[in-house]
Parts: structure tokens; sequence; C-alpha cells
């Protein structure tokens, strides 16, 4: 099995990718700021290489061209009136144009900030809703974005006051040899919207220091190589598809493969063709659905072998939502005959708060689970009448450069190996505060210190994720975490990965129980109640209570902008009506 001869681009084939090596020592963000990253880079030949939908070669984008272009377009923005200080939105398109002018940004002392794509909002006006509520938050004083989606962004800035700018007219503009201002370390770089900032956004000051160091906590705890690449379908607007996978083959000095988002969406296996061609060894990461997704469209009849070569995948990153074990292996079973290695697979933890990284697995000691009891999950005695459960448990890593963990119980203690508590971290990457909202800043960080929102325990340093502590159902004093109703249920013929979301809601008693929204496929109305029963006995079995369960129409439950299952919006979709379950017969 040795595609590399047959996969590799040829100049008689169209564009040359940018090398994984060349004679430019690396340094793994070793900079004052990331423009003097981008500066550093710009002396290679490495840079970004942007990819069709079917995953072939299109442009071609060399660190040294992105750093030309870049500042000319700090010099148009500087023209245009934008100061050190000044926000500047940019629709995170995966794009040369969006590229330039978020380093632009940077080289004018200017705040970039990304903002989503249309794709993950069910509609349009859903889509404006939710621009309108991040640029009311980050105040820009222009809003930058490819002419296709013109009306939609249009009509959120008009609503917000905002200067609206087509990028492709403003590369138009000349750029004048004006003068760019110093930049410092502690300066911001950009503002970063966490992925759940829908209804009340949080932003994220990012400085060039705390960018630099979780850059360098990603080199070093790759173990970056020369012969590395990364291969990426991330959005732009997720802290990591634009930390992880674009800024950070920046300040490392690594060449990288991109595939729209939207384009993963439609041909998943395009992102593992990529992969394939990739003569080195490849960095690729993903949230546990798109490991799901191309698990799932290959048939046991499919000859993985003849099309794909992932042997020298050498780090299959997984992060940005609950690791889930039974998916992982399903990767592995599908993929082991293209050469696919499970040692691959390095968890990982982090948030936005942090820049992004928290904790990296070492590489190549791939996916490690606990068995945890349910006693110790739901902190209550076992019911000695039923069996003994237990659940998975990924352990996700030890902590990256210069941060610092510790597990907190509810007065503030820090608990000793095996507890389950809060999740806390310190160090030069976590923010100082979010952009303009004293009171969130206060509600998570104490003397440094982040709250992170997250359950979870360690283990000789290494760091175990139990869920987040606002998405758990507290019933009659016994703790249920939603994802393991969820994935009871996904079990289930005919479910996939988001199709269910469990909270709790009141009854009219004023008794909690635990809802469960499901999506639908089945059409027939006898069918639906026996679907309902299943459902409702599986549930059953795994909390040991009756739990309201809803049959709702496919594509109903809502997303954050990165893709992942919005269990707080679902619920206030669900209690307002906006969220119509199906009316089951008598």
């Amino acid at each position: 099995m040795n595609h590399a001869s047959t996969l590799e681009p040829t100049a008689a084939a169209g564009p040359v990718p940018t090398p994984n090596h060349d004679d430019l020592p690396r340094r793994l963000s070793t900079f004052a700021t990331f423009g003097e990253a981008l500066d550093y880079a710009a002396s290679g030949q490495r840079g970004l290489n942007f990819h069709d939908p079917r995953g072939t070669l299109k442009q071609v984008y060399p660190f040294s061209q992105l750093r030309e272009d870049s500042l000319a377009a700090a010099r148009r923005l500087i023209a245009h009136g934008i100061a050190k200080g000044d926000r500047v939105a940019l629709i995170a398109e995966t794009g040369p144009e969006f590229a330039a002018l978020f380093c632009g940004c940077i080289y004018a002392g200017a705040w970039p900030v990304p903002l989503p794509l249309p794709t993950s909002f069910g509609g349009k006006e859903a889509y404006i809703d939710q621009l309108a509520v991040q640029l009311a938050s980050s105040a820009p004083k222009v809003l930058f974005y490819p002419a296709e989606i013109a009306e939609m962004t249009q009509a959120a800035a008009a609503r917000q006051g905002c200067e609206g700018i087509v990028w492709e007219e403003f590369g138009a503009r000349p750029a004048p040899d004006l003068p760019l201002p110093e930049t410092m370390g502690d300066d911001i770089c950009y503002l970063q919207y966490s992925s759940g900032s829908t209804r009340f956004p949080h932003g994220v000051a990012v400085t060039h220091a705390s960018l630099l160091n979780n850059l360098a906590g990603h080199g070093e705890g790759m173990i970056l190589q020369d012969s590395d690449r990364c291969v990426s379908w991330l959005p732009w607007y997720h802290d990591m598809g634009l930390v992880g996978c674009f800024l950070s083959p920046i300040a490392n000095q690594c060449s990288a493969d991109y595939l729209k988002t939207e384009d993963f969406a439609r041909r998943p296996l395009a992102w593992l063709d990529m992969i394939s061609r990739n003569p080195g060894t490849t960095l690729s990461y993903s949230p546990t659905f798109g490991y799901d997704i191309c698990a799932r469209r290959i048939s046991s009849q499919s000859h993985v072998s003849e099309r794909f070569d992932l042997s020298r995948w050498r780090i299959a990153g997984n992060g940005a939502d609950m690791i889930r074990p039974d998916v992982m292996q399903g990767f592995v079973n599908a993929f082991a005959e293209a050469g696919f290695k499970a040692s691959a697979f390095l968890p990982s933890y982090g948030l936005a708060e942090a820049t992004l990284a928290v904790t990296i697995m070492p590489p190549g000691e791939g996916i490690r689970v606990e068995l945890v009891e349910e006693e110790r999950l739901s902190g209550c005695p076992r019911d000695l009448s039923r069996p003994a459960r237990y659940r998975a448990i990924v352990n996700c890593g030890k902590a990256v450069k210069d941060m610092t963990l510790e597990v907190r119980g509810e007065h503030g203690d820090v608990l000793a190996d095996h507890h389950i508590g809060k999740v806390w971290c310190k160090g030069p990457s976590v923010m100082q505060g979010y952009f303009r909202d004293p009171e969130a800043t206060e509600a998570c960080m104490v003397a440094g210190w982040l709250d992170t929102g997250d359950m979870g325990y360690m283990v000789d340093g290494y760091l175990f994720i139990v869920g987040r502590a606002k998405d758990m159902i507290i019933i009659n004093g016994k703790n249920h975490w939603p994802q393991d109703i969820e994935w009871a249920v996904e079990q289930l013929p005919g479910f996939n990965h988001g199709d269910i979301a469990a909270f709790s809601v009141e009854t009219e008693s004023g008794e909690e129980v635990p809802a469960v929204l499901v999506h639908c496929r089945v059409s027939d109305p006898e069918e639906r109640i026996k679907l309902h029963n299943t459902i409702r006995d599986k549930v059953r079995s795994i909390t040991g209570m009756n739990c309201l369960i809803e049959l709702v129409p496919p594509r109903t439950l809502p997303r954050t902008s990165s893709g992942k299952l919005s269990r707080a919006k679902a619920k206030k979709q669900y209690l307002s009506g906006e969220i119509e379950p199906f009316k089951l017969a008598a």
C-alpha cells in the first residue's frame, strides 16, 4: 500500500504545494508578537494550500505571499481610518482573503474579530440575528465579508450601524506606504468568541504573548517534526480551527492544507484523500463527529486500502467536544486496512478562554480510558437493586507548556487524584477577561485562575473530563450526565451522533424530570409510537426513572457555531415552543 507516488501533485498536474520541509530553522513560536512570527515564517518556503470540494489543490499561498498581502491590507486599513485598538470584524471564510485581512489587522494594531459563516444557523434570519449580536458585543469599525453573502452581512451591519465592505472591493484599493504602529506582547492580538456565544456572546481578548505561549505549547506538546504537515477542514471562526490550524502553522512554520468546512460536510472523505496525498507525516484535528461521519460513509464492501493511505497520519487530534471512545474504535475498525494506527489518536482539552490548548496527550499514547462507576459520576450511592453501571472516561492528556491545573471541590478546596470536581487552570495563555463584560469575567476568574466550567479529575498529572457543569441534570440530589442519556439512545438503530438532546425540565407539579428530544425520521404514526416506547425504556434503564421523551423533526436540534449540540438552546427553544414535537396518536 504505497499511494504517495501516484497521489503527490506534480507541476504537470497542477499547482505544486508548499513543501513540508525547507532550510529555515524551525522556531516553536519563540516570538514577541504574531507579526514577528509571520515575518519569520515568510523567510522560508512553507505556506497555506487551499483545496476544492473534492480535495484537489487549487491555490498555493506561501507565507511570503501572505505576509506581502497582509502588509498591503494593513496599509489599506490605516488609510481607511482604522487605528490601533479598533475592532475589525471578518467573516471567517477559509481562504487567502480572510487570512490576509486577519494578519493585516494585526500588523495595523487593530483587533480582528472572526465571525461565523451562515452554514450552521438554520436560516437567513437566524444568521443575521447571530451576527448582529456579536457585532453589538465587539463594536467593530467595519465588517468585511465575501460578496456571495453580502445581503445577510449588510443587514446585520446596518442593524448595528457598522460599515460593511466586500473584501474583494477592499483588496482592489491602493495600499499607500504608511507607517505601521509598534506592537508589544501585552497588546491585544485578536478577539475570539467562544463556540457557545450565541444569545449572550463572550468575547475573549487574546494578547500576543498569550497566543504565542499557547502556540509554543502546541509545537512542543505534539513534538513537531520536519516532515509534519497540517491538514484541516475546521472553521476559522472557532478556536480550534483558527488558533490550532491557521495561527499555529504560521508561528511554528508548518505547511497546511485546507478543505472548506461546508465542503467537508458534503464530502467528508475528501479530508482523508488529502491526508493520503501527503508524502510526509500528517497532523490533523477533528471533533468526535468528524471521525464518526467518515466511518459511517465507509460500507463493509469498501476497499479502503485501494483509496486511502493513512499510514503516515502521525497525529489524529481530537477535541472541542466530549471524546467518544466507541466512535474512535469505529474509525479504527473502518480504516485500519488503509494503514491508520490507533496510537495516532491524540486527545486534548481546551477552550477559547485559555487561547486554545489546556492539555495534550503525549504523542503515541493514543486514547486511554478509565471505567468510572455510576456512583462517582452521580454523587450518590448506587441503587443495589440495579446492575452496576460504568462510563468510559477519556484521558485528555497533560497540561501544555506553562499551564497549571487544579480540580476543586464545592468549597474551593483542591481535590486529590481520582476525585471529581471543577477544573481550574492558570498560565500565560489564560485570558485576562471577557471584552467589555466585567460581570462574566468576575464569575469565572479568581486571582488569575480560570474556572473552566468543566467537571473532571486528575490522575498522575493526566486530566480526565467528565462533562460540562452547567449541563448536569440534578434530580433528587442525584447527578445525571446528559451525554450518558444521549449516547444510550444513539445505540438504537437509525440514530446518528447529534440526534439527541437531554436536559431537565420542570413539570406542572413542580417536579424536575429529564427531557429527551430525539430527531425522528419515521413518518408512520404506529411506528413513531413504537420508537417512542423503545427510547423511553432505554432511557429508563439508564436513569432509573420515567423521562419526558419528545420526537422532533430532523435537523431541529440547534448547534453552536462550531457544530456542537447546544443543549441550553434546545431547552430554550423547546420551552418557548420554537421546537414543536410530533404529536403521537393516543
